[in-house]
């Protein structure tokens, strides 16, 4: 077991993870960033991006994790290929535990951790993820331009997705397993009032279907719970909208966290309830989730992180 000591412990290494790291090693500050389960975080599992600064054109979402990761590390980040377990926020330095068995003491930390989509758990969403099956119409819904989408939820991201995909695709169906939404009623009201959007209602997918080599989805599966009927929707595309679960399990003990478990931050700021602790990216955001906002946030944390040293 080794032991390694750092004026800044950054876990997670998504945008927020990498871009706190390249700010924290350019002050000088020596930073260590611990991979996590998720190594690059989101992009990772993200084939074409388009929105994110500086590229002309479609770059792939786990080279750009790989850029991001590989300029870290050149400014002077170590990184680790480890996973934190445990981690001790009651005084500082902080202590945190990896996998491997080693120790991270900190005078600051920086959580990155990210959130994970939640997915239906169906064995062909997986082969058709990023072949038509998405969990970001924010990120993804560009290339349904003029195609028919589905959307899977019945919440305020499902609704969300629906409206948003409603300004780009031909037309919308909204599937989902029960007679009424759980969104809010103003959201309700936009859905049912737009003429791109249908519903389908007492609904569950059963599979996603579609073209083998190039993989390629053409239509969802879907039985109706209160007839047991099943039936075929034919799509380009589909959009799993039941919501984002962030990876706060190990601090939910230490940490303030709304009631959905995102970690809170004071407004304006990256700054935990706990003094010389901050949070970055989809940890702590629950509303725009986006490459680029997340790695705004890691810029916020490092520059927070470094002032935080010179006053202490």
């Amino acid at each position: 077991m080794a032991s390694y000591t750092t004026k800044v412990l950054i876990i997670g290494s998504g945008a927020a993870g990498c871009t706190a790291s390249i700010y924290a090693a350019r002050a000088g500050l020596n930073p260590i960033m611990v991979h996590g389960l998720q190594p690059g975080g989101q992009l990772t599992i993200t084939s074409d991006v388009e929105n994110y600064p500086g590229f002309e054109h479609a770059v792939q979402g786990p080279w750009l994790m790989e850029q991001m990761e590989k300029q870290a590390a050149h400014v002077g980040t170590k990184i680790f290929h480890d996973t934190i377990m445990e981690v001790d926020l009651s005084k500082r330095p902080f202590i945190a535990k990896g996998e491997s068995g080693d120790e991270y003491i900190s005078d600051t930390l920086v959580i990155a951790t990210g959130a994970s989509a939640r997915w239906l758990g169906l064995e062909s969403e997986k082969k058709f993820s990023g072949f038509g099956v998405s969990a970001c119409a924010t990120c993804d819904g560009f290339f349904f331009k003029n195609k028919e989408v589905v959307v899977i939820g019945g919440g305020n991201s499902a609704v969300e997705e629906a409206l948003y995909l409603a300004n780009i695709a031909s037309k919308v169906t909204l599937i989902h397993r029960r007679d009424s939404l759980r969104a809010e009623k103003i959201g309700q009201e936009r859905l049912f009032a737009n003429p791109k959007v249908s519903v389908i209602w007492d609904s569950a997918v059963e599979e996603f279907l579609g073209t083998e080599e190039p993989n390629s989805l053409t239509a969802v599966r879907i039985k109706n719970l209160k007839t047991g009927a099943i039936s075929e929707v034919k799509t380009d595309g589909a959009f799993v909208a039941i919501g984002h679960s962030p990876n706060t399990e190990l601090f939910k003990d230490a940490i303030t966290l709304d009631k959905d478990n995102y970690i809170q931050t004071t407004p304006g700021s990256t700054k935990t309830n706990i003094e010389g602790v901050f949070a970055a990216g989809d940890v702590q955001d629950k509303i725009f989730r986006q490459a680029v906002t997340a790695a705004g946030t890691g810029c916020m944390a490092a520059l927070e992180a470094e002032r935080f040293l010179s006053g202490h």
